[in-house]
């Protein structure tokens, strides 16, 4: 089965090209005016684009599964020992399912330090119960006044006794054996950080279901391409593991920026370190099931990264004498920034090319060429992991409402971080759906 849609991807992409070209070949010489021919033009350069955004993510990955596959790692004799820290605030709907989830990890050597924020609520409560059940064991709760996810994070890594230092975001749960397959990238030396899958859990309806989409097509497949380059540009907060020696060296993390994960897998970069991923470590999160929920999430998100980008911007221009962080900043600066902005200003100057040319043509192709690489793209990831197909038929919704709804939210951060205006957490409301 998987054979035959395999093929049926390629026949896809082959058919999106051949369309493309016979298409807007037909639609420039159709045109009698500038701004009509400049419109076909531009339709041609952003699918050209995206064409080789998609293509490259895809081969590279493709490419990572036939060098992991290659070079399977052997079971391990010597167990490094792993500190698993779980920083919460407010998280008592989710704490005691994340923990329970570490606690039936396979590993044999771990440590769980759980680190309250400061909650207001009965998170501490919830996983004192869960140490107490538990006895004598490996799980044990700290608490301190409210300083911030970073902060929580420092806390923890001083009070942890791993070689190998774990984060597991408090509204996540691992699949059972997420350890025991990351642990071994660390036989290499120069491997400073391994990245998990991260999956929605809480497919409850359409927006989620969207963003389920998202993650594998937009996240997980972007991962494991950068991973064929040792280059995974964020390490997410839902599953990483790291070399506690290399997060010493560079300071740990951060509380100048909201997205302390990306700030730190670039200054581990920039120390000469490789960067991982596992796509068969599994963490499944509870992503926002409302609109306005999830445009907080991305707004911080955006914020996050660009001040990420904006804290290491020196090493931007230094493409010759440091490559790699250079290679990894200006991929960062493209999808958060270019991106974006090409997206939606694009869709309205298609709009505007429709409406002066009279040519309704120009929004048709530019939402079908676009729809079909998103169902090449979805395809390919459903063929790669244990997703169900059913997700692939969002792809239809994906470029429409989905992609130019967070592009949106994307502009608005990008513009009111260069405006340095203010901004909190803006932490969401868990239902408990993991």
């Amino acid at each position: 089965m998987k054979g035959v849609l395999f093929l049926a991807f390629i026949a896809l992409l082959a058919g999106l090209s051949i369309f493309s070209v016979i298409e807007l070949h037909s639609l420039y010489f159709a045109m009698h005016s500038f701004i009509g021919e400049l419109g076909v033009v531009m339709l041609l350069i952003f699918t050209l684009l995206i064409t080789l955004r998609y293509l490259g993510l895809m081969l590279f990955s493709m490419l990572n599964n036939i060098r992991r596959t290659a070079r399977r790692h052997k079971p391990n004799r010597d167990y490094p020992k792993v500190s698993i820290i779980v920083p919460a605030y407010n998280e008592d709907v989710v704490i005691q399912k994340s923990l329970i989830s570490i606690m039936e990890q396979t590993y044999p050597r771990l440590e769980i330090i759980v680190v309250d924020d400061g909650s207001a609520d009965a998170t501490f409560v919830k996983a004192k119960q869960l140490e107490y059940d538990n006895g004598v064991s490996s799980l044990k709760v700290l608490r301190k006044p409210n300083g911030g996810k970073a902060k929580a994070l420092n806390y923890g890594m001083e009070h942890s006794s791993g070689e190998l230092i774990m984060v597991v975001d408090a509204d996540s749960k691992l699949s059972d054996d997420a350890i025991e397959r990351m642990v071994p990238y660390f036989d290499d030396i120069r491997v400073a950080a391994v990245a998990g899958s991260v999956y929605v859990s809480n497919r409850i309806n359409t927006l989620t279901r969207l963003q389920a989409l998202e993650y594998i097509e937009g996240l997980n497949m972007a991962r494991n391409g950068q991973a064929f380059f040792k280059l995974v540009s964020i390490i997410p907060g839902p599953i990483g593991v790291f070399r506690k020696t290399a997060l010493q060296e560079v300071g740990g993390y951060d509380s100048d920026t909201f997205a302390e994960d990306a700030d730190l897998t670039l200054k581990l970069i920039a120390a000469g370190y490789r960067i991982d991923f596992e796509p068969e470590a599994f963490a499944y999160t509870e992503a926002p099931d409302s609109l306005l929920d999830l445009l907080k999430q991305r707004y911080r998100w955006t914020r996050g990264i660009l001040q990420s980008l904006a804290k290491h911007k020196s090493m931007m221009l230094h493409v010759m004498r440091r490559p790699k962080i250079s290679l990894v900043l200006w991929y960062m600066f493209f999808e958060s920034i270019l991106w974006p902005f090409m997206d939606v200003l694009g869709a309205l100057f298609f709009i505007y090319v429709s409406y002066t040319s009279g040519t309704s043509a120009f929004i048709f192709y530019w939402w079908l060429l676009f729809t079909l690489l998103d169902l090449a793209g979805a395809l390919y990831c459903v063929l790669t992991t244990r997703e169900s197909l059913s997700l692939t038929w969002y792809a239809i919704f994906y470029r429409l409402y989905f992609i130019s709804v967070i592009n949106v939210s994307k502009i608005f951060a990008t513009i009111e971080e260069w405006m340095n205006l203010k901004m909190d957490w803006g932490k969401l409301n868990r239902k408990g759906n993991l």
